[in-house]
This record gives C-alpha cells, sequence and structure tokens, in this order.
C-alpha cells in the first residue's frame, strides 16, 4: 500500500493552503525598497527615509537615542538577512529595538513577522528558511520583554518577492522580515 506519499502531499498541500490563507489584503510593505528617498548601503538596502529618519529612526541615523519616542510603530518595519541564513545582522538591532519599545509600550498591539526568502532554493526548504527568520526574530522580541502572544510569525517563502530579478540586488531585497502591524 502507498499510502505515505499521499499521506506527505496531503500534509505539504495543507501547510501551503494555510500559508496562502494567512495572507493580507491589500496594501504595500512599508520596508518596501522601491521608491524610498534613504540612502542605500553597499548592498543596496534603503538605510534612511522620506523624512530624514534612518534606519534606527533617529535624525541622523547614528545617535539611537531618539527612537520612536512619541510611541508611534516605528518607520522601519523591514529588516534582511545573508543568504542562506537567519542570523540577525547587527545593523539593524536598532530597528529591532525601536520594535521593542513600541511593543512594551503598548501590550495591547501586536505585529504579524513575515519571512521570506529569495527565489533560490526549493519552495519547501525557502518555506522553512522564512520561518526560521522570522522565529529568530520573535525570539530577539521575547527576550527584550516583548509578550509572546503579542507576535505571531508566518512564512511566505519566496512566494511574495519584494524586488523581481535575478541578481544579487534583487535576492538582497527579498531576504527579509517584514513587520505587519
Amino acid at each position: 500500500m502507498q499510502i505515505k506519499p499521499y499521506a506527505r502531499t496531503l500534509a505539504i498541500t495543507l501547510s501551503l493552503a494555510f500559508v496562502a490563507g494567512c495572507s493580507s489584503t491589500g496594501g504595500g510593505q512599508d520596508g518596501d525598497l522601491t521608491g524610498s528617498a534613504g540612502g542605500t548601503d553597499r548592498g543596496g538596502i534603503t538605510t534612511g527615509s522620506a523624512d530624514g529618519r534612518g534606519v534606527n529612526g533617529d535624525r541622523d541615523g547614528r545617535d539611537g537615542q531618539r527612537i520612536d519616542a512619541d510611541g508611534r510603530i516605528p518607520q522601519t518595519r523591514t529588516i534582511y538577512f545573508e543568504y542562506d541564513s537567519d542570523a540577525i545582522r547587527s545593523e539593524f538591532e536598532p530597528v529591532l529595538t525601536a520594535h521593542v519599545r513600541f511593543l512594551r509600550a503598548n501590550p495591547s498591539a501586536s505585529v504579524v513577522l513575515q519571512g521570506h526568502t529569495d527565489e533560490r532554493g526549493t519552495r519547501e526548504y525557502n518555506l522553512a528558511l522564512g520561518e526560521r527568520r522570522a522565529d529568530a526574530v520573535a525570539s530577539y522580541l521575547n527576550v527584550q520583554g516583548v509578550s509572546p502572544s503579542q507576535v505571531e510569525v508566518v512564512s511566505y517563502g519566496e512566494e511574495r518577492p519584494a524586488a523581481r530579478g535575478q541578481n544579487e540586488q534583487a535576492y538582497a531585497q527579498n531576504r527579509r522580515v517584514v513587520f505587519a502591524y
């Protein structure tokens, strides 16, 4: 009897249907890199925003002392990862700190961490990698005092690219976790 292949196919199909059912409706991503008025680092990653704030939310992008002091949702809502990695890059710790401060100051607020990958790798591998990236961010938030009930993790793998193309710049923009409030 060959039930195992069918069971595995059914499990994968149900998993993909669940992920598709968790999709958001309408709107763009605040962390979208195209059309931003900020600068870019050597990898093409946006480091600022239209109002002159740096990645850590401060006015000059350096001091880190004025991160969202007014209690608003942090402007930078996307962090990026290296190829085939779920390790949080140190340059994005100020962004995460801003989100920690917001979530701790607003215990009724919740966030969905959306994990994404570039198109390289199998669909199953990329779903797992996207989930590991989002889990790494969720763990960071939890260690910093954010309640686990405020954080939900979802992986889209390669299914929702921020940039089209088969070059390193497009790949770098697709390897991300997006904070969706």
